[in-house]
């Protein structure tokens, strides 16, 4: 089942660059591929690449509503999936105080009282939809387990109503900075795409259209200084966001070459431990850049 955003590799690219998101080939045929199979896309990569803002893109170019599900340690079944209004209940079981047990049971358990959370609220409706469910790496191992039911069928079982189906299939993307292995069962059910930093000429143009004030010469030096950054070993590597964040930064210093002093004073904007950024001061040599 398609979801039906794109008709090409090219439209897939095309259109998520009106956007300000620039696909390289393999993410654009992977997204393509994605919406074509009706397939949930699994997205690893380094933080900082663009994992999240590709799901933003897909639903700005859909014209679909973005649900995200943020993961972290301790998110459970009632936060992704539902959960019962129960001061509503009780509410509704203290003015019912003349019926019986079964007839307040039925009415309570019913659509009224259901809180419908991010994977279910991603499957109702017949409106299009983009579900997000970011950073899944950081949930624990048994919120797997929920998200397979919905992944392979696209459907949740609520024990009182019974199994609820997509009336349309939402067009999914998971995305992993792989801080843990995740189920062999939970990537069958995906396609997969490493996004990685990418190469100098594709993160220029990001750059200078992230920031179009920026001067060429200066988004190329940029771009090259970075990029001999993350040759370093360093305990985290800048970022593409943050690569943007310098560019930002120059262009607010009015700075219109990338000599030491503005290196030094600006480093803080790109590095972001002090180790890092004493490791970078000593060993950085910008005329070898």
């Amino acid at each position: 089942m398609t979801t039906g955003y794109f008709t090409s590799v090219d439209d897939v690219a095309a259109r998520l660059a009106e956007t300000g998101y620039l696909a390289s080939p393999a993410v654009a045929t992977t997204v393509f591929l994605a919406d074509r199979l009706g397939k949930p896309l699994l997205v690893e990569g380094p933080a900082g690449v663009g994992k999240t803002e590709l799901a933003k893109a897909v639903a700005e170019v859909a014209d679909a509503r973005l649900v995200r599900l943020q993961c972290y340690e301790g998110v459970d079944e009632s936060r992704a999936l539902y959960e019962w209004n129960h001061a509503k209940q009780l509410l509704r079981i203290t003015a019912g105080r003349d019926e019986s047990w079964d007839e307040t049971r039925t009415d309570i358990f019913s659509e009224e009282f259901l809180l419908s959370r991010p994977l279910l609220t991603a499957i109702r409706g017949a409106q299009p939809k983009v579900l997000l469910i970011d950073e899944t790496d950081k949930a624990d191992v048994e919120v797997e387990g929920l998200l397979l039911e919905v992944l392979s069928d696209f459907q949740v079982t609520v024990p009182e109503l019974g199994t609820i189906s997509a009336e349309r299939r939402p067009f999914v993307v998971l995305t992993s900075n792989a801080s843990r292995e995740l189920s062999e069962a939970l990537r069958r059910r995906c396609l997969f795409l490493h996004i990685g930093f990418p190469d100098e000429e594709l993160e220029r143009r990001i750059v200078r259209l992230k920031v179009p004030g920026l001067d060429e010469a200066l988004a190329a030096s940029v771009v090259r200084v970075v990029g001999a950054l993350r040759a370093m070993d360093l305990r985290k590597a800048p970022s593409v966001a943050e690569t943007i964040d310098w560019a930002r930064t120059l262009l607010a210093l009015g700075a219109d070459t990338l000599d030491e002093t503005v290196v030094r004073d600006s480093l803080g904007v790109v590095l972001k431990h002090q180790d890092d950024v004493l490791k970078a001061s000593a060993k950085l040599d910008l005329d070898a850049v």
